[in-house]
């Protein structure tokens, strides 16, 4: 007999053997459907990042140390007892909850616009979480900017009565500017580009601004639009200013930290990430606690230090985003309380929604994983 004819014989003897229970063990076919029902496994990071040294000397006092703006309505204030408050002052807390555990453990440390950079690079504050405009300059002496937490452009502030309706109305008109500021160069700019005229009166501070504008020592006032909207509610008749329409340039604001440790400008990243995932993902400060113990979704579930290792590869411990989410809320939580429509600002979202609203706004979150 042909050697292939007997394998087909045997073959077909085993099938039917296999068929009749052959008096033997039956072997149990492995490859089935409930490896692929099951939950994925989140691969593991097996190694923890060795602290660098920023995060070492954080640790090391006990504190944050974090550059913020001396004053500056829905963004840095101090309230009547004293206690600082405002949008980037919850990103500092937020900052230090998810490094030490505890909003609380961290130094404000006020810096006008020309002490903010050394203040940075001497190392007197850890990170700077101030209304600063990232730009190429900036980012190529020494400094990092590792995410967005405000997109804001600049305009104008003027008085409703001189009934304008666009900064193009502006030509030889007196326009009060902060020296330094970026506001200071793109002002200059953009009356050129118009073929227009002015005269700027240049001052040293944002108080300063404030204040030439209230005596009239200007026509206008120009700085970020977010800056306008906080300096005319430090007007005697709030209602008698208007921003014009138009915004003549674009400010990404966001933190700044030194050149030179990736894995601290990692972690300032990776907070805002997980502050801006968390709005994405419905997750607040009410809720978290919830979600913690019955949400069922591998993302929420590793945003929140459940499943995964996800604080490994920053060097934290896997809870840090849950701990910044609890201090501060999620990023639309963080906004509406200090500069949306439920403060004093009452500012739209607009380009600071998430990519997914109606209308889409710029926020979005690199994912957790």
């Amino acid at each position: 007999m042909r050697l292939g004819a007997l394998s087909g014989l045997m073959v077909a003897a085993l099938v039917s053997l296999a068929a009749c229970g052959g008096g033997a063990d039956q072997v149990e076919d492995t490859t089935t459907d409930a490896a692929v029902q099951g939950r994925p496994e989140t691969p593991e990071v097996e190694v923890t990042r060795p602290a660098g040294p920023t995060l070492t000397s954080i640790r090391s006092r006990g504190h944050l140390n974090c550059g913020i703006h001396p004053g500056l309505v829905g963004f840095s204030y101090t309230d009547n007892r004293g206690r600082w408050r405002g949008f980037d002052i919850d990103f500092c807390r937020a900052t230090a909850a998810a490094v030490l555990g505890d909003p609380n453990a961290v130094r404000f440390v006020p810096v006008t616009n020309d002490q903010r950079f050394p203040a940075l690079e001497e190392g007197r504050v850890d990170v700077l979480w101030r209304n600063t405009s990232r730009t190429l300059s900036r980012d190529g002496s020494g400094f990092d900017f590792p995410g967005t937490n405000y997109f804001d452009g600049q305009g104008f502030l003027v008085r409703r009565n001189l009934d304008l309706t666009s900064a193009t109305e502006l030509n030889g008109a007196r326009v009060c500017v902060q020296a330094g500021s970026t506001s200071e160069l793109n002002v200059a700019d953009w009356f050129r580009v118009h073929g227009l005229t002015y005269t700027p009166v240049i001052v040293a501070s944002e108080t300063a601004a404030r204040t030439a504008y209230a005596r009239e020592d200007c026509d206008a006032l120009t700085a970020d639009v977010s800056a306008l909207a906080a300096a005319r509610t430090t007007l005697s008749d709030p209602r008698a200013h208007v921003i014009l329409p138009d915004v003549i340039s674009r400010e990404p604001l966001g933190p700044a930290v030194r050149e030179g440790d990736d894995q601290w400008a990692d972690i300032v990243r990776w907070t805002l990430n997980a502050l801006i995932l968390a709005e994405a993902l419905d997750v607040t400060q009410e809720n978290i606690d919830q979600m913690v113990e019955e949400t069922r979704n591998p993302e929420i579930r590793r945003l929140l230090g459940v499943e995964g290792h996800v604080g490994r590869p920053l060097g934290l411990n896997d809870t840090w985003a849950r701990q910044a989410i609890s201090a501060a809320g999620n990023y639309g939580e963080i906004f509406e309380r200090n500069v949306g429509t439920e403060s004093a600002l009452d500012l739209s979202r607009g380009l600071n929604a998430l990519w997914t609203a109606q209308p889409a706004g710029l926020m979005y979150a690199a994912p957790i994983r």
